[in-house]
């Protein structure tokens, strides 16, 4: 419980779980009315997310409990014929074995006390008998994490399951269907600011994506592809995505200001969240993410990255460090998820990155309201905020009402402009530039 890296990997198994930091949130809620209900559906997606993964927990450690008590089971049946054959073979006395031990029906329990007492009794000679204690304990700590309890120890012990076949089918089935949900939201945080941005071709661009993304997957199904794996999992995708998440929460809660957020919300929802949220946005959520990123950093600095690696002359295990051509594609891996942001800010700072989107960008200078049209497609939007003349078709959407500061009471009401697709509306030319 005190170790970062377990709070490190809870944190990024959240995000993961409900997919923040990746984009694919606010690429599917740009889809969204502008009414929509966003707090009951916030609510709704954490708590189906939590109770699912109540549900997950029970489920892999009732199968890695079962598969547990399975290879004990046979780690006793295995041990036991060895000691028959040395009470066969005169190595062993039958003094030695307790009155009550039955081989025919051996529990775990008897072969605990006849394994207790052969070591006790033939201390010097125990090692060369080759006895196992086999101990539930020690098949729990066994248990493997990652791709390896998904591909080895589910796959194991569903085949003690009864009809282990449909199981398998079924269990390898819900595995295709995460990948697909987690790639189409991964890739939708990917291809929607990209094609919103630069106009792309949205088909071409998401076909391009996903080709690109099976060559580099292919790096991870070579026979050494699992180290890899361990590598992108442990480092590319945990420590940028906190980092990612933190400048998110203070970009939201710090920049753009919390109170402005939240009278926005309260247009929206139609009624004010609740004050925890203010208090959770802006204080206690930056703080603990910045405290378990400082804990990270420092680890992985006392500690250098590294990898269980097979080795194949000693038949065991063993944790090595990365080599130097390793470290430096991590340092890579973690620079490259992390860059975008700091040179899109720069970018977007001096002007040299245009965001791309069609709005109307209202400014205004001593009392007079000075307009400029931006990227807009179609002549009669020109010509109707030109104009200022509302359509004669109604506007499906609703009257967009715009916030005036932190300190104003209520938002001005446009009326007969239609919110639309640029989401601007006309303010009173008196307005100071301020309280925009």
């Amino acid at each position: 419980m005190l170790d970062p890296q377990v709070w490190r990997e809870a944190a990024t198994q959240v995000f993961f779980a409900l997919g923040l930091g990746f984009g694919g949130v606010i690429a599917f809620s740009s889809y969204n009315k502008q009414d929509n209900n966003c707090h009951f559906d916030a609510a709704l997606v954490s708590f189906i997310n939590f109770f699912t993964s109540v549900l997950a927990t029970l489920v892999v450690f009732a199968v890695l409990g079962f598969k547990a008590n399975i290879m004990n089971e046979k780690c006793v049946v295995e041990n036991a014929e060895k000691i028959l054959g040395y009470l066969n073979s005169n190595v062993l006395s039958r003094d030695l074995i307790p009155p009550h031990v039955n081989f025919s029906h051996l529990t775990t329990k008897d072969y605990s006390e006849m394994y207790n007492v052969i070591m006790t009794v033939k201390e010097k000679q125990f090692s060369a008998l080759g006895l196992d204690p086999c101990l539930l304990e020690d098949e729990l700590d066994k248990s493997v994490q990652g791709t390896g309890l998904a591909f080895i120890a589910f796959t194991e012990a569903m085949t003690h399951f009864p009809a282990s076949p449909f199981w398998s089918v079924m269990f390898f089935l819900m595995l295709i269907n995460l990948g697909l949900g987690s790639m189409i939201g991964t890739m939708a945080g990917i291809t929607t600011p990209i094609i919103d941005t630069f106009k792309v071709p949205k088909e071409i661009f998401t076909v391009g994506c996903c080709v690109f993304a099976f060559f580099v997957g292919l790096l991870f199904v070579q026979r050494s592809g699992n180290y890899f794996v361990t590598m992108f999992d442990d480092y590319s995708a945990t420590l940028p995505l906190t980092v990612i998440v933190i400048l998110e929460n203070i970009a939201v809660a710090w920049i753009y200001g919390t109170k402005k957020f939240m009278q926005e919300l309260t247009e929206m929802l139609g009624f004010r969240p609740y004050r925890f949220y203010f208090y959770m946005w802006k204080f206690v959520s930056p703080l603990f993410m910045a405290v378990l990123t400082t804990a990270s950093i420092i680890q992985l600095g006392v500690s250098p990255p590294g990898y269980s690696a097979w080795i194949k002359e000693e038949a065991a295990e063993r944790y090595l460090y990365f080599p130097n051509w390793a470290m430096a594609l991590l340092i890579t891996l973690i620079a490259v998820a992390t860059l975008p942001i700091p040179v899109v800010f720069i970018l977007r700072h001096f002007h040299l990155l245009s965001d791309g989107s069609n709005t109307l960008s209202v400014s205004y200078k001593k009392g007079r309201m000075m307009k400029d049209i931006s990227n807009l497609e179609e002549n009669d939007e020109t010509r109707f905020i030109l104009s200022k003349v509302p359509s004669e078709a109604p506007s499906p959407m609703p009257t967009h009402r715009s916030y005036l500061g932190p300190g104003s009471t209520s938002p001005l009401e446009t009326s007969g402009n239609p919110n639309g697709r640029y989401g601007s509306g006309y303010l009173l030319a008196s307005t100071p530039e301020s309280e925009l």
